[in-house]
């Protein structure tokens, strides 16, 4: 299954980020937008994405973690084709 992770950055700078992004490119996750990432995972939830995740980000921030395959989505100029994964 694909996931697309999404989030909002609302406490710290783009420094305090790194370990999260080491870690989506780790997970093997490619990025759609600056803050959306897509990546192929299958056995997983999006709970447990969340999860693995929110451990790399500052309580106030926020994330969003949705499955992507399905017709149910479009998108223009992305960084990564998503169908890719």
């Amino acid at each position: 299954m694909r996931y697309v992770i999404s989030y909002d950055l609302v406490n710290g700078t783009s420094e305090d980020y790194e370990s999260l992004w080491d870690a989506l490119r780790q997970a093997g996750a490619k990025r759609l937008l600056r803050s959306q990432w897509c990546l192929r995972r299958h056995n997983t939830t999006a709970v447990a994405l969340r999860d693995h995740f929110w451990q790399y980000m500052e309580s106030g921030d926020r994330l969003l973690v949705t499955c992507l395959d399905g017709s149910g989505w479009a998108s223009m100029n992305l960084l990564y084709d998503p169908n890719k994964l």
